[in-house]
């Protein structure tokens, strides 16, 4: 039995053929495999089929954030080259930024875009990143980004996100809340007629935000896992969502669609399992021996190998099932990754 606190537990091969570079289309055309972790056994079927395993009364929760066209390519005053990555918010024009050449954005150093924006660096923070103040009006800062803004792709997607099709593609239908520098995945699947056929069903939905940020990016490095350090994100869940998630059936199933969504609600949730509305900030890491208080299903994509997402669906699953069910993935020739097929655990 392999050690489940060990970075090597974590790690497989997939073969590149495997890695989606583009989503299926329509959305809901995708492969969905489902894993029951009661009995060990594993599904495949078409993922529009996902409301065979759904029950009136059920609730499925999403993420409702979405995407900024993060990368920002400017020029500096000597004229080089720049690139500016918004990471995360602090307060309105002022972010915290990758910046490219590091060593040569120095506080008081000035980028400037297109459409008349520029930004100047204020400070150097942790992690390699800058604080940053962008020139224009807060309520203009949205339209410009979306004008001059790349979508910030995953790397092992070989394209640089200015794609027309990946504006689009790289958003969930539901997207509302901006500030995310990457896709909560599990969401792209779900089309308008999957909506439609939940409704029919009588499934329920909930939204609830949270900026996904650099941590999705952050490879686990560490040898025990038990001392990665996540990046703390941003999150909100409104009154009426926490009110109406906190008024349990004990038949319903709730299932999170994302690893985003299961640790927004696994950090909301008190003592008693009771999600607590209100904005945050939360670097939950969630690994095997966690014991969940609020999630008891989850739909989710594949992931890479040593994440700290493929951490949290072994803790959810157990480690030695969602192995076999990955060795299976790829020997069906399963597609993964963001752009790549779904799995649901129940």
């Amino acid at each position: 039995m392999e050690d489940p606190y060990s970075l090597k537990s974590y790690h497989y091969d997939l073969p590149q053929e495997l890695i989606a570079q583009h989503p299926c289309s329509p959305r809901d055309a995708c492969r969905l495999m489902v894993v029951e972790r009661n009995t060990g056994k594993l599904w495949e079927m078409p993922f529009h089929e996902l409301t065979n395993f759904l029950d009136t009364g059920d609730r499925l929760v999403f993420n409702d954030t979405k995407v900024v066209p993060a990368r920002l390519l400017g020029k500096r005053t000597s004229g080089g080259n720049a690139e500016i990555f918004l990471v995360k918010n602090r307060k309105g024009t002022t972010w915290e930024v990758l910046a490219k050449p590091g060593k040569k954005l120095r506080p008081g150093a000035i980028v400037t875009f297109q459409e008349g924006l520029s930004c100047e660096i204020i400070e150097n923070i942790d992690d390699g990143m800058k604080l940053v103040r962008f020139s224009c009006k807060e309520e203009d800062f949205e339209d410009i980004v979306a004008k001059i803004g790349h979508m910030p792709l995953p790397h092992y997607i070989s394209r640089d996100g200015k794609d027309p099709h990946d504006v689009g593609d790289y958003q969930t239908i539901y997207a509302e809340n901006p500030g995310a520098v990457a896709a909560p995945t599990a969401g792209l699947h779900f089309s308008e007629e999957m909506f439609g056929a939940l409704d029919d069903k009588g499934i329920k939905k909930a939204m609830v935000t949270l900026h996904v940020g650099m941590g999705t990016f952050r490879p686990v490095i560490v040898d025990d896992i038990r001392s990665h350090d996540m990046h703390s994100e941003r999150y909100h869940i409104t009154t009426n969502t926490a009110s109406f998630l906190n008024t349990h059936n004990s038949d319903a199933k709730t299932i999170c669609v994302g690893t985003t969504c299961c640790r927004t609600l696994e950090a909301a949730a008190d003592e008693e399992g009771n999600v607590v509305a209100g904005d945050g900030d939360t670097n939950i890491f969630i690994y095997p021996g966690y014991q969940f208080r609020y999630v008891t299903g989850m739909l989710t994509n594949f992931h890479l190998p040593g994440s700290s997402l493929l951490m949290l669906v072994s803790a959810f699953a157990g480690h030695d099932l969602i192995k076999e069910a990955y060795n299976k993935a790829i020997h069906d020739k399963f597609r993964f990754y963001s752009y790549g097929d779904a799995m649901l655990i129940l």
